[in-house]
């Protein structure tokens, strides 16, 4: 089912299930062919990387793996977790915390 993300980019969002659960972090990437957030320091994984030049330092390092869009909730600043609302103000379309109603 493909729908459109609400979450985005530099949003602050709170693991709500999985190992990591509890962890806040800053969505560094969204990939929404996938449905998946890349959030910072979040769900470390290894890759193993191959020198591309002289200079270049190759071996294991450490990144952010994905996560799934449900397996995350946005943060609002009065809030904390919550759901995500729409709401016309003028002629703009914002998203807001459905808890405290505050502008996201």
């Amino acid at each position: 089912m493909k729908g459109k993300i609400k979450i985005r980019k530099n949003d602050t969002v709170e693991v709500i299930a999985g190992s990591e659960k509890g962890k806040r972090g800053a969505v560094v990437r969204v990939l929404p062919e996938k449905q998946c957030v890349l959030v910072q320091g979040i769900n470390m994984g290894k890759k193993a990387l191959r020198k591309r030049s002289q200079q270049d330092q190759g071996g294991i390092v450490e990144i952010e793996m994905p996560i799934h869009i449900s397996n995350v909730m946005i943060v609002g600043k009065k809030s904390g977790a919550t759901r995500i609302g729409y709401k016309i103000d003028g002629d703009k379309k914002v998203r807001v915390c459905r808890k405290s109603g505050e502008v996201l």
